[in-house]
């Protein structure tokens, strides 16, 4: 057993979001970018803080940073622009985390396909999680990134609430024969694990995970 890092951490996309305004910080990308500069480098202090901290305990042996950077379609702001804001902030947390021996895995809703290399490479992340099936699938990811990255989570939160049991089964029973080979794959739902899930297709997708394999 031991503790995650994580909760109200590493959201450095989302505060620069949240404290302006997403039409604000629209507006600022082109006329402000010194005031976002300044809101990015005082973000990174304070999360810089933090880790800090929880690298002091022996029991936090992951570290896990949250942070939503995109929509159905694309990235919320310009890739360039999350690399010039946003990006370096994770790649700090990330160089700390190992630094310490920790690894450093993200949680990232929406479509982020054009800044995956600079998570990969740049960033270097351990593993990523959050993954909807109408923008892209656990399966689709393991055959794109699954060798230089672990994958969290994949059963779609959609797709647990709409569901029968023996449907859930089968996409259990699917997901883990592509994305459990080489290692790598960790058994769960796409994103939070929210209160209008059916707690029987919940537990239903648990009970086949750990009945897979074993017959």
């Amino acid at each position: 057993m031991c503790l995650i890092g994580s909760g109200g951490f590493a959201h450095f996309a989302e505060y620069l979001t949240w404290m302006l305004g997403y039409e604000t910080l629209c507006f600022a990308l082109f006329d402000q970018r010194d005031l976002l500069a300044a809101i990015a480098a005082r973000v990174l202090e304070l999360n810089r803080a933090m880790l800090r901290i929880m690298l002091q305990f022996s029991r936090v042996k992951i570290i896990w940073g949250a942070d939503d950077m995109g929509f159905r379609s694309g990235t919320l702001i310009s890739p360039a622009d999350l690399r010039a804001f946003v990006l370096p902030g994770h790649r700090e947390m990330a160089q700390l985390a190992h630094a310490a021996g920790r690894p450093y895995l993200l949680h990232c809703c929406g479509q982020i396909e054009a800044i995956m290399p600079d998570l990969i490479d740049d960033v270097q992340i351990d593993a990523k999680h959050s993954f909807e099936d109408t923008i892209m699938t656990v399966t689709t990811s393991k055959q794109l990134y699954g060798d230089r990255l672990a994958l969290l989570g994949g059963i779609d939160v959609d797709f647990l609430c709409r569901s029968s049991a023996p449907q859930i089964r089968q996409r259990v029973r699917e997901t883990l024969a592509a994305c459990q080979p080489g290692g790598g794959y960790c058994l769960g739902t796409g994103n939070s694990v929210a209160n209008y899930i059916p707690l029987d297709n919940y537990l239903a997708m648990l009970d086949e995970g750990r009945r897979f394999g074993t017959s």
